[in-house]
């Protein structure tokens, strides 16, 4: 009987916190089905917006509108456009004028070059005939007669060569230059040559240069005199 009662004591324990939880869900379900939702305003923006448009169309105290400007300003901006114009045009004129005056000076300065290159010219054309005796002395001596009991002779012509050899150099720094054909192998070239025969030569290709009868010069790269040569002709 003890125990039938006890079991039956703890069943009631048990039940009861059920029935206690149950009894508040409907309160609890009540407040949450009358919890009202939160309100919501809504405003027009069109006041706002006719606002902003009656202050755009609103015109500054200070400020004209396009048709209403005055003959002052419409004359102002045409002597504004007329001095814009006249600059541009004064400006090309300066350029051009600048480029022309640099064109003055370049041509300048090669002309004063040219003349002083060749201011020598005739003064050259003159010295050559001293030179050309000066170098046929030296050729006249045969190379048999240059020896050891010869010996004046050729202290002679070699102070001839000597004297030759400055001469040349001399005249080289002022631009004047002697050049012989045969003895450098050249072709034929009537811009320098002057031909004054023309030979078979079986060893040799035509139009070469295989003998020089007057050395040629130049002044400053120009020919001061055309040497006078003789030419290969095998056919």
């Amino acid at each position: 009987m003890l125990q039938r009662n006890l079991l039956r004591t703890s069943r009631r324990a048990l039940r009861s916190p059920i029935r206690i939880q149950s009894a508040f869900l409907p309160v609890r379900q009540q407040l949450i089905v009358t919890r009202a939702p939160a309100a919501v305003r809504w405003y027009s923006e069109q006041p706002a917006a006719a606002k902003e448009g009656d202050a755009a169309q609103e015109t500054k105290p200070g400020e004209q509108k396009p048709s209403e400007q005055s003959p002052e300003i419409a004359q102002l901006k045409e002597q504004l456009s007329k001095k814009d114009a006249e600059i541009v045009d004064l400006k090309d004129k300066y350029l051009r004028s600048v480029a022309e005056f640099r064109n003055l000076q370049d041509r300048t300065q090669r002309e004063v070059k040219a003349a002083k290159d060749f201011a020598l010219q005739r003064f050259a054309r003159d010295l050559v005939e001293s030179v050309d005796n000066l170098d046929r002395a030296l050729t006249t001596v045969p190379a048999d007669k240059l020896t050891p009991e010869n010996a004046d002779l050729v202290t002679l012509h070699d102070g001839l060569r000597m004297t030759d050899n400055i001469l040349m150099q001399t005249l080289k720094k002022h631009g004047l230059e002697r050049f012989d054909p045969s003895a450098e192998g050249m072709k034929f070239d009537p811009n320098i040559h002057e031909a004054v025969f023309q030979t078979p030569q079986p060893d040799k290709e035509d139009g070469t240069v295989f003998h020089t009868q007057q050395k040629g010069f130049l002044l400053n790269g120009r020919v001061l005199r055309a040497a006078k040569v003789g030419v290969v002709k095998n056919s």
